[in-house]
């Protein structure tokens, strides 16, 4: 696994980058604050849901500061996905350094 600054992020996003990007908190954190284009399978779903995407393209996993999405990209790994990067700092990181009109919480 790979570890991907919002920064980064932001500029793959901005020039067109095609990658899956997955966020894996829950629902009411998803409606609160999240990154535009991001696909919400909340952590406690993502080992009966995995199998919803796509194991040959770039995969951005984000929570809300990095920890859970990090435990999601290891257990993708695991099942063999093989082009993982987890969002350092997740939304936080996110709306402190790219987006500021994003909510924190």
């Amino acid at each position: 696994m790979k570890h991907m600054l919002p920064a980064e992020l932001h500029a793959k996003i901005a020039s067109g980058e095609k990658m899956q990007l997955l966020d894996v908190r829950e629902t009411w954190e998803f409606e609160t604050a999240r990154i535009d284009g991001a696909r919400l399978i909340p952590m406690g779903e993502i080992a009966g849901r995995f199998n919803e995407l796509d194991t040959e393209s770039d995969l951005v996993v984000i929570c809300h500061h990095g920890g859970r999405s990090m435990q999601v990209a290891a257990f993708l790994e695991r099942q063999g996905f093989s082009k993982i990067h987890n969002l350092s700092g997740g939304v936080d990181a996110w709306a402190r350094t790219v987006d500021p009109s994003m909510p924190v919480y």
